[in-house]
């Protein structure tokens, strides 16, 4: 009794920053030093070696204990960017509101990050809604596990002794298959409101369920994402819908009231049933990319997003009686416009959009030689693609699809044939010869070959 009323007293403030981590054994985390990149063990070795605490970090440890391959490694260390900087050759100092190294060795790039200070409302530099907008002060490897966004963040490995730093207890919690945040919930998605998508990705890429304590903000706080700089909105949407489990995602942003707004015209298109079965099958399709390990591109996945909102804009225009090509660009133009307002997509990818966009009303002419001129356009394959989930979805039919895709296989005499309208094979008509018949007698009906 005596124990538990001074537990109470002394009861340690839920803010408070642990001093000593858990050091777990590679027995119970079962992460080992083969598992993390060669760039990235030389990096914490070169460090260690002169005197700085590194250690692999964040993301690439949480995977390889859920059983995913990450995607890259980054580093923390008690080394300055400097220090960092002056150890590495290939190295260079990059950002504004968090001051990085990146390391390059070989084809690999790593992203060595300072431990950094915890910081209070009055000290930090935030902006009237609390997003902090630089964060360069240094500090304790405590303090820079206590900065960190969720539990399953903050893990520290050594890949010298392959022990694993926990100072939030973020082993246990992915064993428990848990997102808990770390600190004041209500203060982390203020300081930055990305924190609200990152912990949907997350579940939904590790299978975890979102703790109640920081599920329970969200919808009522998503606003605050409309102060997030487009570009980085950007790069996080991106990250999700390219996570390879983009349905889910999406399922779980719109549960939690998030795709308003980040997708401006998403929820439009999800009340059409058209549109919502297209939506669909592309990011099944992307998922199964992803998983696959097969290339994707960002261009055609936001192409299929905005596609049935171009679709409508393009018909009303066209029963206003504009011209198909001019009314296309318009609505293309006039959706993307919209977007761009809340997502700042790179004019590369948007360029990848309208190339996609613009072949679609060229599939419905199959005479003279645009086909041919079709089919030699560098993004065929991509409209072709997206043209075949139009048909999947129901919107057109899936004869045209299949007619493209025997045209751009067959040869030169058999895409004559099939110009023509002819066997799918190209297979040449036989013509029956005609037999003599005696004077006056009656003609036969011509045969098949001749009615074209």
């Amino acid at each position: 009794m005596i124990r538990k009323l001074l537990r109470r007293v002394f009861k340690r403030p839920a803010n408070a920053i642990p001093t000593e981590p858990a050091i777990i054994p590679v027995d119970q985390h079962g992460v080992t030093s083969k598992q993390i990149s060669s760039a990235a063990r030389k990096v914490c070795s070169v460090l260690q070696e002169k005197g700085h605490k590194a250690y692999v970090v964040g993301g690439a440890v949480r995977d390889i204990m859920a059983g995913q391959t990450p995607k890259d490694f980054d580093v923390a260390t008690s080394a300055t960017p400097e220090e960092v900087k002056a150890a590495f050759r290939r190295s260079r100092i990059i950002g504004r509101r968090f001051r990085i190294v990146h390391v390059m060795s070989g084809p690999e790039t790593i992203e060595v990050s300072t431990f950094r200070a915890s910081q209070d409302a009055e000290t930090a530099e935030t902006d009237e809604h609390g997003r902090i907008l630089r964060d360069n002060v240094f500090g304790s490897q405590a303090e820079d596990a206590t900065r960190r966004d969720f539990t399953v963040n903050a893990l520290y490995f050594d890949p010298t002794t392959e022990t694993i730093l926990d100072y939030h207890h973020g082993v246990a919690d992915l064993k428990q298959k848990t997102l808990r945040m770390i600190g004041d919930v209500r203060t982390r998605y203020r300081e930055d409101p990305v924190r609200m998508l990152r912990a949907v990705r997350l579940g939904a890429k590790l299978g975890l369920s979102i703790d109640p304590a920081a599920r329970g903000p969200i919808r009522e706080m998503s606003e605050l994402l409309e102060n997030v700089p487009p570009a980085r909105l950007f790069d996080e949407m991106l990250k999700l819908l390219l996570s390879g489990h983009a349905v889910n995602c999406l399922k779980q942003l719109r549960e939690e009231g998030l795709h308003h707004g980040l997708l401006p015209l998403l929820d439009v298109i999800l009340e059409q049933p058209l549109g919502e079965r297209f939506v669909w099958l592309s990011l099944d399709n992307t998922d199964q990319r992803v998983r696959q390990g097969k290339p994707v591109s960002p261009g055609f996945l936001f192409a299929t997003l905005l596609w049935h909102e171009v679709l409508a804009n393009w018909e009303a225009r066209k029963a206003r009686g504009e011209s198909v090509y001019p009314a296309l660009f318009e609505a293309m133009d006039e959706v993307l416009d919209r977007q761009a307002g809340k997502l700042a997509i790179t004019r590369r990818i948007v360029g990848d959009i309208k190339d996609i966009w613009a072949l679609q009303p060229r599939f419905e002419r199959r005479n003279g030689k645009a086909p041919y001129r079709l089919i030699e356009q560098a993004r065929y394959r991509a409209a072709w693609d997206f043209l075949r989930l139009r048909a999947e979805s129901g919107e057109i039919d899936t004869s045209v699809p299949d007619w493209w895709n025997q045209f751009a296989h067959a040869n030169g005499t058999e895409r004559e044939a099939m110009m023509h309208g002819g066997p799918a094979d190209g297979a040449p008509r036989k013509r029956r010869r005609r037999r003599k018949r005696s004077a006056g007698a009656k003609s036969e009906d011509a045969p098949a070959g001749d009615a074209t």
